[in-house]
């Protein structure tokens, strides 16, 4: 097999059949997946219509490929689908500077999310959280014997906790931590839940509530971090502005936001190209950088002698396998790019993606501004839509 790069030259240069031709000599696209780019994308109404409800036809994004990745030494190309032109070339070219150094290196939680039941009107709130406390065992074998599939495969639930929210309501709610392999697990999290809470009732009282996941899968995290020299960035006065940049996300929530918004260009744009909930990403990210009261910026920069470090720590809930993961052809061929194996390296990925959106947004507000290379590539898009109407008369 061809060795694996994503250090393509003149990609973006070259046509689109030219670029297929180029993903086929990088290695890092499957026969299956070049045959379905090479179709346009396109998808059988028939398939679709499986998908989702009320199916009348697709609705098609620029599905795009961000080069110059290397994520702890294993070269990816990253998916993207997002209507955004500078989103795609700004992620380009800061791996390709993270690259000098490198490349992004991270690790990823193993893949638990949250299952919550919740419980109103407890009698006695507190006696009834450390009642089920001390059931731990009892209610984690309940909890596996709703998903006998899934703990075959080597996951299933590892832990629970219960919480006290008011006291005064008797609102009481039981978190279940369950270990959902490769998938992103919401279906799963939600059996376990409903499969739970009428013994939990009948244990403590009170009324049942909702038996749903929770988007914010603390104990499902992912962090990336990057270097990047001062030569490669554009000098040292631009290194200062990118960590001073950074420093005013700390300081300042109105900045932190769309600080956390550069992230998720690169986050939302990979994981729509790759079949992934990217709603609930995006709120788990959001609730993250808000958790200890302050809204927070999801990733820093900060000065090194020879340049910049970046870090970026946040809830991913990202997906190989289950449902439209593989039922897509589009997002098979956008996850054979990332030659990512399992959840953990696709989150990885993905996260590399945001971290790699943000070092170029703070560079270009630390120079130029973030006008100037984002105006090009939207007159390009206009002259295009320009041109396009001219032809049609």
């Amino acid at each position: 097999m061809t060795a694996r790069s994503s250090r393509i030259q003149g990609f973006h240069k070259a046509s689109v059949p030219e670029r297929l031709a180029l993903l086929e000599s990088s290695g890092l696209l499957s026969d299956a997946g070049l045959e379905h780019l090479a179709r346009g994308g396109r998808v059988d109404l028939a398939q679709v219509d499986k998908m989702s409800e009320n199916v009348v036809a697709t609705q098609c994004l620029p599905f795009s490929v961000a080069l110059n990745f290397r994520v702890n030494g294993r070269d990816a190309l990253v998916p993207m689908a997002v209507e955004e032109p500078s989103i795609v070339a700004a992620a380009s070219h800061a791996a390709k500077m993270v690259r000098l150094c490198g490349g992004f290196t991270g690790d990823a939680d193993a893949p638990v999310m949250t299952a919550q039941v919740q419980l109103d009107e407890v009698p006695e709130p507190e006696a009834a959280a450390a009642a089920l406390t001390a059931d731990k065992a009892a209610l984690i074998q309940l909890a596996n014997a709703a998903i006998p599939r899934m703990v075959a495969r080597g996951g299933g639930c590892r832990d629970l906790e219960v919480r006290v929210v008011d006291a005064s309501l008797g609102l009481v709610v039981l978190h279940l931590y369950v270990d959902v392999g490769d998938a992103m697990g919401a279906n799963l999290v939600d059996t376990v839940a409903e499969a739970v809470a009428p013994e939990v009732q009948r244990r403590v009282g009170g009324q049942v509530g909702l038996r749903i996941l929770s988007n914010l899968p603390l104990r499902r995290m992912v962090r990336v971090e990057a270097r990047v020299s001062a030569a490669a960035l554009g000098g040292e006065a631009l290194a200062d502005g990118v960590a001073r940049a950074s420093r005013f996300a700390e300081l300042d929530p109105f900045r932190a936001v769309t600080h956390n918004k550069g992230i998720m260009n690169g986050v939302d744009a990979a994981a729509l190209a790759l079949g992934q909930d990217w709603r609930a990403i995006e709120a788990g990210a959001h609730a993250f950088a808000a958790l200890s009261g302050a809204y927070r910026p999801l990733a820093v920069w900060q000065r090194t002698p020879d340049g910049l470090q970046g870090r970026l720590e946040m809830p991913l809930a990202v997906a190989t396998v289950g449902g439209s993961v593989r039922a897509h052809p589009g997002f098979a061929a956008a996850l054979e790019m990332t030659g990512a194996t399992n959840a953990g390296e696709l989150a990885m990925v993905v996260a590399s993606a945001g971290l790699a959106c943000n070092l170029s947004a703070l560079r270009a507000l630390a120079g130029e501004g973030i006008q100037k290379g984002h105006m090009r590539l939207h007159h390009r898009k206009q002259a295009s839509l320009q041109t396009s109407e001219e032809a049609r008369g």
